[in-house]
């Protein structure tokens, strides 16, 4: 299959995911994101506003803010505190845009190993008795994809705002950030199923590389929901729940038609 028509597939499993949530009763597992997305509200924005509240004050007092006694120097501080203020606010609001996908799948790597592998066991047969052991090996190794992918993407992430300056290469820059995204996200949401076939991760890699379009499609609907402004965060954790049985049902479209 082509990259463009792999793509498709994984995208397309979407609605095929939705239908097999409401008909296999998997809404309880949406349960976890209203939790999440209260604890992340009412504690994760007052701790990233201290935060950043903290950064202010080290950062004047390197500068010495207080200390400025020449003519204009109560407005230039003034100025100063509030441009201060901006950077830092948009800095916080940037990290949460292009890192607070990877933080959510970490904080969803419970729920989303039981609901891939859930689902193919719905859709194959396939029995996995539940044992704490091998909940904690699949939420381990979703942690550390994440926190593996989250490096590759900061890393791209810092490379493509290099090449945003330059005339002409600039104006595809935000497209192929978008794209960058959606296979970091879409690894995460597939290796839960090549965690039981028993890949490693250097396999999980290989296996990623090759079936770019099938990664790429079924990361790609979580990456724009997080571009949402404002309430990017929130749905996200919802929608994460919704790709990880997508991707389930990708690879099982996938390895259907390669048997015929």
């Amino acid at each position: 299959m082509t990259l463009l028509s792999n793509i498709t597939t994984a995208v397309s499993s979407y609605g095929s995911a939705i239908e097999f949530v409401l008909k296999n009763k998997m809404k309880r597992y949406f349960l976890w994101p209203v939790v999440l997305n209260i604890l992340f509200f009412t504690t994760g924005f007052h701790f990233l506003g201290e935060l950043s509240d903290e950064v202010l004050v080290w950062t004047e007092s390197c500068i010495e803010i207080d200390s400025w006694e020449f003519w204009g120097s109560e407005f230039l501080s003034q100025t100063v505190h509030f441009f201060l203020w901006i950077i830092l606010k948009v800095l916080v609001f940037l990290i949460l845009a292009f890192l607070g996908g990877h933080v959510v799948l970490i904080l969803m790597s419970p729920i989303l190993a039981i609901v891939s592998e859930k689902t193919e066991s719905i859709l194959e047969g396939n029995e996995y008795p539940f044992t704490l052991k091998q909940l904690l090996i699949d939420i381990v190794r979703g942690i550390r994809i994440s926190i593996r992918n989250s490096a590759f993407e900061m890393l791209f992430i810092v490379l493509l705002f290099g090449l945003s300056f330059v005339p002409l290469l600039g104006l595809g820059t935000s497209p192929i950030l978008i794209l960058v995204s959606a296979y970091y996200y879409g690894f995460s949401f597939i290796d839960y199923n090549l965690e039981r076939k028993q890949y490693t991760v250097s396999e999980s890699v290989n296996y990623m590389k090759k079936n770019r379009g099938i990664v790429m499609g079924n990361g790609i609907v979580f990456a724009l929901v997080l571009a949402i402004p404002l309430i990017g965060i929130a749905l996200s954790s919802f929608v994460a729940i919704i790709s990880a049985v997508a991707a389930t049902i990708s690879l099982h479209k996938k390895s259907k038609q390669i048997q015929v």
